[in-house]
């Protein structure tokens, strides 16, 4: 044997000569065997070979599209509204053979073919199709360019909440063939209101009526809902309906397929599982169901011929996103109202103050019940204020007053009955006696509590306080501010021993419970429904949620109440409901009443008379100070623009979660307000993208947050 073979037999002989054979015979090769196919020399489309296509990068200075060049063997694939992957910031230096190679892998949405491109350098090639499903309709960009430029933000960030993420099993399954149109539905309960049959006479033939619709409290507006839905498919035409959770999808889910039958709609909520919810999802865009109810990401459905859009308790928090551009599903169905001509429908048992605008500046008109309908559906509302509490001795020693527990006493005989708690949990957060100024700590101005009714701790930082006294009033007496829900259903227990007790919130939310005499301690929006309705009601602590520093405190507050009083019986029937909070509290009045349109009016009329939303358009500019004052020196806002601040913004505390907007532990932020008059909203969301786009072009480090018409404005 010779030494040349010797040699040869191990591993690294030879090495650099077999690399060279196999990189030229791979370089010999008509067609390369590597992926993605964006080779050099591959023959391109003989009809229109470019394709405009948008990329998934949120940042504002990429909102735009690029061209790419489409390779004849992805010509049939390659359509508008595929997804498609590309490649992705090579540079014009890497450019070989005519075209341009390198750059990192991106997904990305097709948005048209093109036979020539408006780029005069060379153009990379697609990479591949990611599936031939078009995903990404004319009327979906459409909305999907009006919400971006609407909220300040990038195509890329809408079509991330719009269009749900790919599941290859679901996508592979055909979708079911339409059924027949059903006919067109009886008023039933609609006709409690004067304006009830006619609007669901005009849906039935093909009208586009807007409407505000306060409902009566009770059951039926379901069922309400799923008959408008019914007229209109009745006219050949789609509806959208978006709710603010899973448990009002599922009883709006069970009255659809009560007045229509199976098969005629679409469940689309986060709790149907990612294959579950894109295979419903494909079955809308395919045409298969032209009915959709959903949550909040159902409002941007793609629904055929849509002929109505109806949103549910649009006060509700649910509805607005947290992730930018943080649309809201109010002004989102506004705006497919509006460009598809389609009818619309804002339904609740409260009323907003956006709400209230649309009715007074007659972009819709008001759908309510009369007063003697609102009679027989609405309970009694009686209120216990701190006077009473003061003389009241049950009140001081056990928390609730006398009317209180006598109606709990007489509800328990024929139903279960309500206690509504602002908050969780069992530990209470105390306050002074005299004053009721929240009771903080002197080293970090946490919230003072007392778990085992003894020792007084802070809630942040858990040192001990022994000796306290108020720093408005220099009271030097506590008592519980907000007592959690575990706390009142514990007390409850021992006060009515032979009743079972039921606890729903945050962490176990119950759907229903039983027509049987129970206790049910819930907090705000976790109340279950109570077959029949309940027979009382208690709404504690309600001082708490008018206090609240926040411009919609008293609006949020009416809200809750009158979520939690719609679920008791009539008055007709003995249901009862009861407040402990100032009787002479305008959401209070409202509440006794049953008015939230009045309440709604009165406060859009005192924002219009001081600036505040939504009479006017208002930003929030949000970051480290250094940050702020450039951004605000750099925008080039609309005259009419005004600047409120920019002020310190509270920072993330141990202890506590951190919530949106809050500023890293650690960091100092502010917040500047940025206000314009009544249509202005464009310029000044315009301008302040066109100035955000500016700063991340250029690579600014410090981040700035950008957020149109702000939920939480102090």
């Amino acid at each position: 044997m010779s030494s040349d073979n010797e040699r040869s037999d191990e591993p690294e002989a030879g090495a650099p000569e077999q690399l060279a054979l196999i990189r030229e015979t791979v370089r010999e090769a008509k067609v390369p065997r590597a992926k993605p196919r964006t080779w050099r020399g591959a023959t391109l489309a003989e009809e229109l070979p470019v394709a405009r296509v948008l990329v998934n990068k949120g940042a504002l200075h990429l909102d735009q599209y690029f061209d790419y060049a489409v390779p004849e063997e992805l010509d049939a694939e390659a359509q508008p509204g595929v997804r498609v992957r590309v490649r992705f910031g090579a540079g014009g230096r890497q450019v070989r053979g005519g075209r341009r190679e390198g750059g990192g892998l991106i997904d990305g949405f097709l948005i048209e073919r093109r036979a020539e491109s408006d780029y005069q350098g060379a153009l990379a090639a697609l990479a591949y199709v990611v599936s031939p499903e078009p995903v990404l309709g004319p009327e979906l960009l459409a909305l999907s360019r009006a919400v971006a430029d609407r909220y300040a933000g990038s195509l890329a960030d809408v079509l991330q909440l719009a269009v749900p993420p790919r599941n290859g099993r679901a996508e592979s399954r055909p979708s079911p063939a339409p059924l027949p149109l059903p006919p067109a539905p009886a008023p039933g309960t609609w006709e409690r209101y004067p304006q009830g049959p006619a609007y669901l006479s005009a849906l039935a033939k093909g009208g586009a009526p807007r409407a505000v619709w306060t409902a009566l409290p009770g059951p039926h507006w379901p069922e309400e809902i799923a008959r408008a839905v019914a007229a209109t498919l009745a006219s050949g035409r789609g509806a959208l309906v978006v709710v603010p959770d899973g448990r009002s999808a599922g009883r709006v889910d069970a009255a659809l397929t009560g007045v229509m039958g199976e098969g005629r709609h679409a469940l689309l909520t986060a709790d149907s599982g990612p294959e579950k919810r894109y295979r419903e999802w494909l079955a809308v865009r395919r045409g298969s169901v032209r009915a959709v109810v959903g949550t909040r990401a159902a409002m941007f459905a793609p629904v055929a011929d849509l002929g109505l859009v109806a949103v549910w308790d649009d006060g509700d928090s649910s509805h607005s996103d947290d992730n930018a551009p943080f649309p809201h599903v109010r002004e989102v169905l506004e705006l497919r109202a509006a460009h598809g001509r389609c009818a619309f429908l804002l339904g609740g048992t409260n009323c907003t103050v956006e709400a209230a605008q649309l009715v007074e500046s007659g972009w819709a008109l008001p759908l309510r019940a009369d007063r003697e309908q609102l009679r027989i559906a609405a309970p009694l509302v009686r209120t216990v204020g701190d006077g009473e509490l003061a003389r009241d001795g049950a009140a001081r020693s056990a928390r609730l007053p006398s009317l209180a527990w006598q109606t709990v006493r007489d509800g328990l005989r024929s139903g279960p009955v309500l206690i509504q708690v602002p908050r969780r949990g069992y530990a209470p957060r105390l306050a002074c006696v005299r004053c009721r100024e929240p009771a903080r700590c002197r080293h970090c101005a946490g919230p003072l509590e007392a778990p085992d009714q003894q020792d007084l701790n802070c809630a942040w930082c858990g040192r001990a306080e022994t000796a306290w006294s108020c720093a408005a009033c220099g009271g030097g007496r506590l008592r519980a501010q907000v007592v959690g829900a575990r706390r009142t259903a514990e007390e409850l227990g021992r006060a009515f021993p032979a009743v079972p007790v039921r606890t729903s919130g945050r962490d176990h939310v119950l759907d229903s419970v039983p027509d049987q005499p129970a206790l049910v301690v819930s907090t705000p929006g976790a109340e279950p429904v109570a077959e029949g309705g309940y027979a009382a009601a208690l709404l504690l602590d309600g001082w708490a949620m008018v206090g609240r520093p926040d411009l919609r405190a008293g609006e949020e507050a009416l809200r809750r109440w009158t979520a939690a009083a719609s679920l008791v019986r009539g008055q007709p029937e003995g249901g009862t409901v009861v407040i402990v909070a100032e009787p002479t509290l305008r959401p209070v009045q409202a509440l006794v009443r049953w008015d939230p349109v009045g309440h709604a009016r009165r406060e859009l009329a005192e924002r219009a008379e001081l600036g505040f939303p939504p009479v006017s358009r208002m930003a929030s500019v949000t970051g480290p100070p250094e940050a702020i004052a450039a951004y605000l020196a750099a925008v080039e806002l609309p005259p009419e623009a005004q600047i409120l601040g920019p002020v310190p913004v509270p920072g993330a505390t141990s202890g506590r979660p951190r919530r949106q907007g809050d500023a890293p532990p650690g960091e100092t932020w502010e917040r500047a307000l940025v206000r314009v008059p009544p249509g202005r909203g464009a310029a000044l969301a315009a301008a302040l993208k066109a100035a955000q786009a500016a700063r991340t072009a250029r690579g600014s480090g410090d981040p700035v947050r950008i957020r149109i018409d702000p939920p939480d404005i102090g």
